[in-house]
């Protein structure tokens, strides 16, 4: 049997896990997507149950994301997560055989991502320039 060619090797599919901390365009990924929009919050919020807000605003950020894939003919599926980004990414990894995990988002992003290297071992990176959204 003879090794796979760098062309085939490259055509397999793989696994990535976005996780939507922010808005920003990312570049579409080859194979099966997963975004995670963490429903990020207050401690204060958080502490008092008031997560509406939260979870309003990670639905946006979700359709936003699995718009721009879609319109760069990429399907991907997506759901709102935990207010834990932490949590949010060992959640979705239960049911989502991730390859690589792709955090989106400003600079407490790159903390994430470090964690999530350490935690996951996982190849974690993370990208972020801001995307407007309309309302």
């Amino acid at each position: 049997m003879k090794a796979p060619t760098l062309r085939e090797a490259d055509a397999v599919p793989t696994n990535v896990l976005v996780v939507a901390l922010g808005d920003a365009p990312i570049e579409a990924p080859n194979g099966n997507v997963l975004v995670v929009a963490p429903a990020l919050n207050s401690w204060l919020r958080r502490w008092a149950s008031d997560d509406a807000r939260a979870r309003r605003l990670a639905a946006k950020r979700l359709r936003a994301y699995l718009e721009q894939f879609e319109l760069r003919g990429l399907h991907a599926e997506g759901r709102v997560g935990d207010p834990d980004p932490l949590l949010a990414i060992a959640d979705a990894l239960t049911t989502f055989p991730a390859d690589e995990i792709v955090i989106v988002g400003d600079a407490q992003a790159e903390k994430l991502a470090l964690r999530a290297r350490r935690r996951f071992s996982l190849p974690t990176s993370r990208t972020g320039e801001p995307l407007s959204l309309a309302a």
